[in-house]
């Protein structure tokens, strides 16, 4: 993978999941590092036809995977980051963190990493205070309704259908994923201007991972700074939110290794939008029901398929120039625990999406969920995103690579559950 490596390349990353992973490229567009996102391992060739970008990102899944599979599927991962050379090579995670040890096990990935690039230590850098995500004194906390609460006290996260957090102390939270020392560099040091003594002593201590708190960007581009002074030659293998993406820009562009952020202009409006939701966040269940009163037309899929007679009522709709939203749950509440809303519904789900822009001709799409993100994406056979135009903060409009493809330009959003606020749907559909 020599291609992207010769031609400059600062940064690459592997995001846990799809959603989490458009949220890096924005970041990155927006301080002007071109950037692509693969959804797979890139070839020679597909690294070619990207040569100019100075940051490489990989879609992943391992956010909603068991530990052997990740055992199986990221060391290989990790060897391609590896090969492309870039100073620092990211394992993205959500700024929620939500993980378990037997779902998206975060500790076991800082275990694989730490072998795969021969890493003294790992920093975690979960803070994205552009997100409303701070940690303080180890302890994570997310805005919900305005209001900013303890991870485990937010009713979102505390309520999350598949890894709930019970824990809001990450060195707690992370000792039940791995049995690495864990230490942190706490606000007091960063206050003292004690950080980098503070990194010392916690790996002199033994520390494997290290969390840094962070309640702004000025302590995210601080934490970068200690990082890239305590790797010396090292290449850098970090594990954090797009937050620490945010710290690596800011450091960057103090140390002149890229320009001032360009202006950057919005989207125009479509036509027709496709939403597809398998979200069972409060949050997207609000924008559904806003997209209803704003015209959307609404059908709820409930499994296993098939769908006919919801497809063709969206066909109808799509025909007359209204835009459709697919969902499969309207809050947490509404979701069935028997499991059908898995895997292979995902699947059908991205069969179904295949349809719909095949018959209909619509070029712009939503897709609201981590996981189904991940799933419905793959049916349409797609080799990477670029960034097209900022929407929400974490859900930009991302441009469709799938050279030979109908599909080639497809314009997409990949919203995680908690983005975005009640008109975000309308908001893509008229490009604000």
């Amino acid at each position: 993978m020599k291609a992207a490596a010769e031609s400059g390349l600062l940064y690459a990353y592997y995001g846990d999941d799809f959603t989490g992973s458009t949220d890096v490229l924005e970041a990155l567009a927006l301080h002007g590092v071109p950037a692509v996102l693969f959804l797979g391992l890139p070839d020679q060739s597909a690294l070619k036809a990207f040569a100019n970008c100075r940051a490489i990102g990989i879609a992943g899944e391992s956010r909603s995977r068991k530990p052997e599979w990740m055992d199986q599927n990221l060391p290989p991962v990790f060897a391609a980051m590896r090969a492309l050379g870039a100073s620092v090579n990211h394992y993205k995670v959500c700024s929620t963190f939500d993980s378990s040890p037997r779902i998206g096990n975060i500790g076991r990935a800082i275990e694989l990493g730490i072998k795969a690039f021969a890493a003294r230590y790992v920093p975690v850098v979960v803070s994205a205070p552009r997100l409303g995500r701070t940690v303080v004194y180890g302890n994570l906390f997310a805005t919900a309704h305005g209001v900013m609460r303890r991870i485990d006290r937010h009713p979102s996260m505390r309520n999350h259908p598949t890894t709930p957090m019970a824990e809001a102390d990450l060195r707690l939270h992370l000792e039940k994923q791995t049995r690495m020392p864990i230490g942190l560099v706490d606000l007091s040091s960063f206050q003292r201007g004690k950080v980098d003594d503070r990194l010392q002593a916690e790996l002199k201590s033994g520390a494997k991972a290290v969390v840094f708190d962070a309640i702004d960007e000025a302590m995210l581009e601080e934490t970068m700074r200690v990082v890239f002074q305590s790797a010396g030659n090292r290449r850098v293998f970090a594990v954090g939110s797009s937050g620490l993406t945010s710290g690596l820009l800011l450091h960057w562009q103090r140390q002149g290794l890229i320009a001032q952020p360009p202006k950057v202009e919005p989207t125009a409006a479509a036509e027709r939008v496709i939403v597809l939701s398998g979200s069972c966040s409060p949050v997207t269940a609000k924008q559904i029901t806003r997209a209803k009163q704003q015209g959307f037309a609404i059908y709820r899929l409930q499994g296993p398929e098939p769908w006919g007679a919801e497809t063709r009522k969206a066909l109808e709709a799509l025909a007359r120039g209204e835009s459709v939203v697919f969902y499969t749950a309207l809050g947490p509440e509404s979701v069935d625990g028997g499991g059908k809303y898995g895997e292979a519904f995902g699947a059908a789900l991205g069969a179904r999406l295949r349809e719909l822009l095949t018959v209909s001709g619509v070029r712009r799409v939503i897709i609201a969920g981590g996981d189904t993100s991940a799933r419905v994406v793959k049916q349409l056979d797609l080799s990477a995103l670029t960034f097209a135009a900022p929407l929400a903060p974490g859900a930009p409009l991302c441009r469709a690579y799938a050279p030979g493809s109908s599909f080639d330009g497809l314009e997409l959003v990949l919203k995680g559950g908690q983005v975005g606020a009640d008109e975000f749907f309308a908001q893509v559909r008229d490009g604000k």
